[in-house]
């Protein structure tokens, strides 16, 4: 450690500290025109693939990381299991795959908003269904929103305990992508969780 700390202060120590807060663009609350949202934008692909992505333009989540309710939401939107949107869509021959959220950083979460998508990949009866297969996504998220999370923290608390083992039990990274994570995390989260503030989920707030 002291050779590390004295490796990082000669090569960092002559950069100036300009003493200038991190810029905000919080005053930009309506960035996007919401009604060009509600229209269908077909995209001809290159290969042979049929996609379906339904994105939202939410008020921006980043002052949550400790909660991280996208990622919440997501878990439960992702689930493949008995009962999952996945799982109905499967059945119909309509769908192969489903993932949704948020990468929480970078373009998808910022200061002035966050996006939020769900994508199934589709397959070909899929694709002659697709607004049927959209509408079972809108009546999924309804009854997220219906239900409330209240009850759901039984659900949390056990994709809290998966995030913990996955950061704990990680495998050794490549050190110039760590140190430019950390960076990155600098930039985003209080001091004590800079390690960590990307990862785990340290409060249950129903109300976020």
């Amino acid at each position: 450690l002291d050779t590390l700390e004295k490796w990082v202060t000669e090569i960092f120590s002559e950069i100036p500290n300009n003493g200038l807060p991190k810029p905000s663009f919080g005053h930009l609350t309506q960035p996007f025109d919401t009604p060009e949202f509600h229209k269908l934008y077909r995209v001809v692909p290159i290969r042979k693939v049929h996609s379906l992505t339904i994105t939202w333009a939410l008020p921006p989540q980043e002052q949550y990381y400790r909660v991280k309710p996208l990622h919440y939401i997501s878990w439960l939107v992702g689930h493949e299991g008995k009962g999952s949107v996945l799982s109905f869509l499967r059945k119909k021959f309509w769908a192969l795959a489903l993932y949704g959220g948020n990468g929480e950083t970078g373009f998808e979460q910022n200061s002035t908003y966050s996006i939020f998508s769900i994508s199934v990949t589709l397959t070909d009866e899929g694709y002659k269904h697709f607004y049927e297969v959209a509408h079972v996504v809108f009546q999924y998220v309804k009854m997220l929103q219906r239900k409330g999370p209240d009850q759901r923290q039984v659900i949390w608390e056990e994709i809290q305990k998966i995030e913990a083992n996955e950061f704990h039990y990680q495998e050794q990274t490549d050190p110039v992508d760590y140190v430019e994570n950390l960076c990155e995390n600098m930039q985003l989260f209080q001091k004590e969780d800079f390690l960590t503030g990307d990862q785990l989920l340290f409060e249950y707030k129903p109300e976020v």
